[in-house]
């Protein structure tokens, strides 16, 4: 699948925004420091964290619920900025991009999958997955077009025509990251992306992110309770107390300090899911 034609930044060119197989470091963050106040309390939940990504990685974050790891994917999607402290991309600080420099790096360089689809209900997958594309200022039919090929991507090109609001979680979820890669951008971001669905669901969801992963050469950060799927990933990173650890534990499966298990049986941390 082919990247749609678009107009380049001036800090950025076309190979960074895209995904790429290339090796090398596509992320990191330096110092980053975000606190907010809560009437007269100052809460810090980020506190000075050092981190770096690799092209290619599947980077899964744990930690318990309010420990910032939301907080932390809005730092690198530049939906918001840190307090102090600097995230890069491709070796370009966030903070030197202009907004229209920013616009573009959130609509080109950067995927975004929620807990929540945050569907349009009354529009059709296509033209929900369509929209990153028309924001771009790509043509409506090449817009649809490339939306349906996601959609055959995530198994969903039956439901092309289908408005989004009669799709069942799982397949509204499947819209959500076709949406997200329909840019074909370098980095994925996930938070909570199984959240609201059940365990076989979820599973499918996360295969599926997997296989996209890899077939598409994306880079793939997910924030997740969920330690079963966090195993599955390249590498894990645990969130808490305002700094960020490998999740050695965690990989080893010995996360008894981390997490309890589940009544059903999935293994989460912070907090049970059934």
């Amino acid at each position: 699948m082919q990247n749609q034609p678009s107009t380049s930044v001036a800090v950025l060119d076309d190979s960074q925004f895209g995904a790429a197989s290339n090796p090398g470091t596509l992320m990191r963050g330096e110092g980053l420091r975000k606190t907010f106040l809560s009437g007269t309390q100052e809460i810090t939940p980020l506190d000075g964290i050092d981190f770096s990504v690799e092209r290619g990685e599947m980077i899964a974050i744990v930690g318990p619920s309010g420990s910032g790891k939301s907080t932390l994917l809005h730092l690198l999607a530049a939906l918001d900025t840190p307090t102090s402290g600097t995230v890069y991309f491709g070796g370009n600080s966030l903070r030197s991009f202009s907004a229209s420099e920013l616009a573009e790096y959130r609509n080109r360089a950067v995927g975004l999958v929620w807990q929540r689809h945050h569907l349009l209900p009354d529009f059709t997958a296509a033209e929900n997955v369509a929209m990153p594309l028309l924001v771009r200022g790509v043509e409506l039919g090449q817009a649809l077009r490339a939306a349906k090929e996601w959609l055959g991507e995530v198994g969903l090109a039956s439901r092309a025509e289908q408005r989004a609001g009669e799709l069942s979680g799982g397949e509204q979820q499947r819209v959500a990251i076709a949406r997200a890669l329909v840019n074909c951008p370098a980095l994925l971001l996930a938070d909570e992306p199984t959240g609201d669905l059940d365990e076989r669901s979820a599973g499918n969801v996360f295969e599926l992110m997997q296989r996209l992963h890899q077939s598409h050469h994306v880079t793939s950060i997910l924030a997740t309770h969920n330690l079963s799927l966090a195993r599955r990933t390249n590498r894990v990173l645990v969130l808490e107390h305002g700094k960020l650890t490998p999740g050695g534990q965690v990989l080893a499966g010995s996360a008894a300090s981390l997490a309890r298990p589940a009544s059903a049986g999935t293994e989460t941390l912070g907090e049970t899911r059934v």
